[in-house]
């Protein structure tokens, strides 16, 4: 695990250099990950204006911003992701605006494909699921938790539409990207907080 970690952390990225290595494949007509298709490129350029937009017009609740700023100790947040992925989209602008309101977070994002090893570590029901947030002490790289692939709410509207209809389709996608909306980020940011603050009461419970 310490070493995948390790791994993880030199091949990652900042958010806007992240979201730069994302546009400049995008531009020569590839997407990240080890797959290329024209569906993940359209994927891909959708995200990229979701993010626009989400970058712009995402607002962190007050009562949210004034936990985080409570925090006592260093935390990184390391996220492993992929250009095409919708809930990364939705997501991401979300982790990045509430590690720039606190200076006890600093987001890392590393490439899914790029590190296999860290990624089967933090499997989501036995599947490569993303973006999965792995919560690090700072000083000891030490894992604290993690978080992903998507907010229970989202999660359980996916597992009740292939209960039902038994494959997940555009319309899924569809409706998960409905869901995103109404919700506003909100789901995402009490449960990132939640996280948070249990990891802080283990942080602070070790010598």
């Amino acid at each position: 695990m310490k070493i995948a970690v390790a791994q993880g952390l030199v091949n990652s990225h900042s958010y806007s250099k992240y979201r730069a290595i994302v546009s400049e494949l995008f531009d020569q007509g590839k997407v990240s990950g080890n797959i290329q298709s024209e569906d993940l490129l359209a994927y891909t350029n959708l995200n990229q204006a979701r993010m626009n937009r989400l970058d712009k017009k995402m607002v962190i609740a007050p009562e949210y911003i004034q936990k985080l700023l409570n925090l006592k100790k260093q935390y990184i947040w390391l996220v492993l992701s992929e250009g095409w992925c919708g809930d990364a989209a939705q997501l991401l602008p979300i982790m990045n605006k509430m590690a720039e309101f606190s200076p006890n977070l600093h987001l890392k994002i590393a490439f899914r494909d790029e590190n296999e090893n860290l990624m089967n570590q933090f499997l989501t029901n036995g599947s490569r699921a993303i973006p999965k947030l792995i919560v690090l002490d700072t000083a000891t790289e030490k894992v604290l938790g993690s978080w992903g692939a998507r907010p229970k709410g989202a999660a359980d509207l996916i597992k009740s539409y292939k209960q039902q209809y038994g494959v997940i389709d555009e319309t899924a996608k569809k409706e998960l990207q409905l869901w995103y909306l109404h919700d506003q980020g909100l789901s995402t940011q009490r449960e990132l907080v939640d996280l948070m603050l249990h990891c802080e009461q283990l942080n602070l419970q070790t010598p």
